[in-house]
């Protein structure tokens, strides 16, 4: 494992994705900045932190025998790291948000960004970039974030944190290399967030309509009981989990 501290960077995923364009990097090279001014999130989000109170890293994960197909249970791989991780720290109610911010009760506590490499048809390669709020206490017009400090009252130290969730990760990719596929899935639709209870969704058309989460397809698309009796899936292009 080989570990780059940065004091300040526009984003540890931006920085990584050079490294790896430019150069073959070990596997688990792992990037660690006290601060990003352009951390980005999904959809094109930005990702807010403050100056040294949290923790903004991107690991570079080499994948030996990757299906494009596959890519969704990374996804689940790094959720279900940094679920583990967190509950070795005790943090309380934890749960995963579809498709992967992990949340304690309703407050969001770390938001993920995956960007796979792929060559001729293959997936090569994983960037996976988090932004976890360890020991931030303000946020500025964020009403659903929080952090491990706010949620028990505890003063953290990143590097411990780091160190929890890369051993989690290595431990989840190793089931992932040995195609515990359906472990991997099981898992992680257990710990969903709101899982098998009447929820609030948001269209595109800022229409809402209300449906139960059933779990997910291997792609990632979202399975949700609607009321019109019937299961259909959803892309996280095409609507918004209300809290």
């Amino acid at each position: 494992m080989y570990i780059i501290k940065l004091n300040a960077i526009d984003s540890t995923n931006s920085y990584l994705k050079d490294l790896v364009s430019a150069a073959t990097q070990k596997d688990y090279t792992v990037v660690v900045a006290e601060t990003q001014t352009k951390g980005r999130g999904q959809m094109g989000s930005q990702w807010q932190t403050e100056c040294g109170k949290n923790l903004t890293a991107s690991v570079f994960k080499r994948i030996l025998s990757g299906k494009i197909s596959d890519q969704f249970y990374i996804s689940m791989v790094v959720a279900l790291s940094i679920y583990k991780a967190l509950r070795a720290f005790e943090i309380p109610k934890l749960s995963i948000k579809w498709p992967n911010d992990i949340l304690s009760a309703n407050t969001k506590l770390c938001g993920v960004l995956i960007e796979n490499v792929i060559k001729s048809n293959h997936l090569q390669g994983s960037i996976i970039g988090f932004g976890l709020n360890v020991n931030q206490k303000t946020f500025t017009n964020l009403p659903q974030a929080s952090s491990m400090q706010l949620v028990t009252g505890n003063t953290y130290n990143k590097d411990e944190v780091l160190s929890e969730i890369l051993t989690q990760l290595e431990r989840y990719f190793n089931l992932f290399e040995l195609n515990y596929f359906d472990e991997i899935k099981s898992e992680y639709e257990s710990l969903l967030f709101r899982k098998d209870k009447p929820s609030t969704f948001q269209t595109l058309n800022n229409q809402n309509f209300t449906g139960i989460i059933k779990g997910v397809t291997e792609t990632g698309l979202l399975k949700v009981w609607t009321e019109d009796d019937i299961i259909k899936t959803f892309d996280l292009k095409e609507i918004k989990l209300l809290y």
